[in-house]
C-alpha cells in the first residue's frame, strides 16, 4: 500500500521586480553595481531604474551606466531623472541607454511576458509642483505656469501610458517615475523642499487609470513605504533611502496584486 502526503497547491504565480534609482554612476563608477547586477536572472523577472542613473548627464556618465546593465538577463526599463538631464543632452544619454537594450520610457509604456502573463510598465520622468493643499499652481507669470504646466503635461503623459496597459489586460501594472507622486514617501527630507521632489498630478494620474505598484526616486533622504489616496502602494527606491544595489518587490499574477502587500527583499551592495 501506498501512503499519499496531502495534496499540495501549485506556488502562486509572481512577477519579481528589481528597482532602484539614484544610482549617479561617474566616468570613475565602471563596475560598481555590475556584479550585484549579474545576479538578477535568479531573482527577478525584470528591472526598474527610477531615474538619476548619472552624475551629470553626460554621454560618458551614461556609457557607463548602459556597461552596468547590458546583457542582463532580465528586462530593464528606465525613467531619466533630473541629473540625467543636467548636461541638456537627455536624448543622446537615453540614445546610449536604448544601445544597451534598455527600454527608455518618456509618456510611453511597454507590455513584459512573465510566467505566460503580461506585466506592463508605464514610466514618466515626472516633475515638481507639491502636493495637496500646499501646491503650485498654474497661475500668474509665464515662468510659473510653464513650470507647473510642464508637471501637468508629465502627469497627462503617465496616465496615458497606464491607460495602454489598461487595454492590454495586463495581469500587473507598474508606474515607475522619478520624481514621488505622494508626500508619504518623502518623509525624513526638510519640508520646505517637498514641491520640489514630486507632484500630487502624478499620484491622480496613477489613481485615475490604476496601477498595482508605483516605483520613485529622487529623495534621498525620504522613507521607502507609501500609498497613494486611491490605494496604491507607493515605493521609493532611490539607493540612498534602500541601501542596497536594488529592493526586490514581489506581485501575484493572478488578479489579486491590488489586495496584496509587497514583499521587499534587499539584494547586493552598493
Amino acid at each position: 500500500m501506498t501512503l499519499l502526503g496531502p495534496e499540495r497547491a501549485a506556488p502562486e504565480p509572481v512577477v519579481r521586480i528589481a528597482a532602484v534609482g539614484d544610482i549617479h554612476l561617474g566616468e570613475d563608477c565602471a563596475g560598481l553595481l555590475r556584479p550585484a547586477f549579474e545576479a538578477l536572472p535568479d531573482c527577478a523577472d525584470l528591472l526598474l531604474l527610477a531615474g538619476d542613473l548619472t552624475r551629470h548627464g553626460s554621454v560618458a556618465e551614461a556609457e557607463v551606466v548602459a556597461g552596468e546593465v547590458a546583457s542582463l538577463g532580465v528586462p530593464v526599463v528606465a525613467v531619466l531623472g533630473n541629473h540625467d538631464h543636467h548636461a541638456g543632452t537627455p536624448d543622446e544619454v537615453g540614445g546610449v541607454l536604448r544601445d544597451a537594450g534598455v527600454l527608455v520610457l518618456e509618456g510611453e509604456s511597454t507590455v513584459l511576458p512573465v510566467a505566460g502573463h503580461k506585466v506592463g510598465v508605464a514610466g514618466v520622468k515626472g516633475f515638481c509642483g507639491g502636493f495637496v493643499g500646499r501646491s503650485a499652481g498654474e497661475f500668474g507669470e509665464p515662468e510659473m505656469k510653464a513650470f507647473v504646466r510642464a508637471t501637468r503635461r508629465s502627469a497627462e503623459g503617465l496616465a496615458r501610458a497606464l491607460g495602454e496597459l489598461a487595454e492590454h489586460g495586463c495581469a500587473v501594472r507598474v508606474a515607475l517615475t522619478h520624481f514621488s507622486p505622494v508626500p508619504d514617501t518623502l518623509a525624513g527630507e526638510p519640508p520646505e523642499i517637498y514641491p520640489f521632489l514630486g507632484s500630487y498630478l502624478l499620484a491622480e494620474a496613477i489613481d485615475a487609470q490604476g496601477a498595482d505598484l508605483a516605483v520613485h526616486g529622487h529623495a534621498h533622504l525620504g522613507t521607502e513605504h507609501g500609498m497613494t489616496a486611491g490605494g496604491v502602494r507607493v515605493r521609493n527606491v532611490a539607493q540612498p533611502v534602500i541601501d542596497h544595489a536594488y529592493a526586490l518587490y514581489r506581485l501575484p499574477l493572478d488578479g489579486s496584486a491590488a489586495h496584496a502587500d509587497t514583499t521587499t527583499a534587499r539584494y547586493g551592495n552598493r
